[in-house]
């Protein structure tokens, strides 16, 4: 079956393309950033992922405010990026898993997510970047990809709780996926920051390493925050943060932070790296005779119900 190595939430600022494109790797504004990806290359270079679930944001390529689904999936096995107005270079081409697609696309309305099923799609810098910086210097990417989409635009917006199940359902369907075959899931955006109006600028860096601690332990403490409260703390664009959520939805096993890089500011952006394992928790592992192994007896929900909501305190993060 196909196997889960983990999670990676990343940024997906348009300017980081620019950047790339210049050769500005190393100068002293964006060294802080693009260090923070040294252990992911050597995470992927070791772990070797053959496809990647790629939860991001739309940003008017495919969709625009007169026609904008909640949740979108790609179904093709080519996609392409065209100009999107940032000044940074068409990207190339990357693959697509059709077959995987379709599996995804059955487990998830079955769960009763109607998704948007999109037999050709764009992919845009939320995809493009990100893979660019985990894979830089490729002439072809190494993995095929599954692009999901999630409207982080046009309200109402999804809630944390429904992105984060819309992530338990895409890993409820990659754990019965009968492919060996090696996942990566990858969460773009954020994280917090405002583009306009009167907090353009506005980063709330105590909002931020409060959601990168608690997205790893106990994701389920997130979802206290509604969209109004969350784009309080993270700016209108930061809710962005719900990729990361859908990322981390995905990831079924025992969840560890493997590393994680935080850095202000990139483009008025918190510009945020974490990588998440993920390891399949087996009944022998732990005594059990149930026979299962993922969730078994719970194990899964005990980790993630470390800590309640209840317990975790009102921080003072409106700033």
């Amino acid at each position: 079956m196909a196997r889960i190595i983990g999670g990676i939430g990343t940024t997906h600022v348009p300017s980081i393309g620019q950047a790339i494109a210049e050769g500005k790797e190393n100068d002293p504004y964006w060294s802080p950033f693009f260090r923070g990806f040294d252990y992911v290359h050597g995470w992927l270079a070791r772990e070797k992922p053959d496809v990647a679930v790629v939860f991001s944001n739309d940003h008017g390529l495919n969709f625009f405010l007169d026609k904008l689904p909640t949740f979108a999936i790609g179904a093709a096995n080519e996609y392409r990026n065209e100009d999107e107005g940032w000044g940074i270079p068409v990207s190339k081409p990357a693959a697509g898993d059709a077959d995987l697609s379709w599996h995804l696309i059955n487990q998830l309305v079955g769960d009763g997510f109607d998704m948007t099923i999109c037999q050709e799609m764009l992919i845009d810098h939320a995809v493009t970047i990100p893979m660019a910086l985990m894979w830089p210097g490729e002439r072809v990417w190494p993995v095929k990809i599954v692009p999901i989409s999630i409207n982080t635009v046009q309200h109402p917006l999804p809630s944390l709780a429904r992105c984060l199940d819309l992530g338990r359902s895409v890993g409820r369907a990659l754990d019965a996926y009968d492919k060996d075959i090696k996942v990566v899931v990858i969460g773009t955006g954020g994280l917090s920051h405002q583009l306009d109006g009167e907090r353009a600028g506005f980063i709330n860096k105590e909002f931020d390493l409060l959601c990168m601690d608690e997205l790893g332990r106990n994701p389920g403490v997130l979802t206290r925050y509604s969209i109004t409260q969350f784009i309080e703390r993270a700016g209108a664009q930061g809710v962005e943060f719900l990729n990361w959520m859908a990322m981390r939805g995905a990831l079924t096993g025992a969840v560890s932070e493997a590393h994680r890089n935080y850095h202000i500011p990139i483009s008025n952006t918190a510009a945020a790296t974490m990588v998440l394992e993920n390891v399949l928790v087996t009944a022998k592992a732990h005594g059990c005779t149930s026979g299962k192994d993922v969730d078994c007896c719970g194990v899964k929900s005990k980790i993630e119900a470390s800590k309640k909501p209840e317990q975790i305190p009102a921080l003072g993060v409106l700033r």
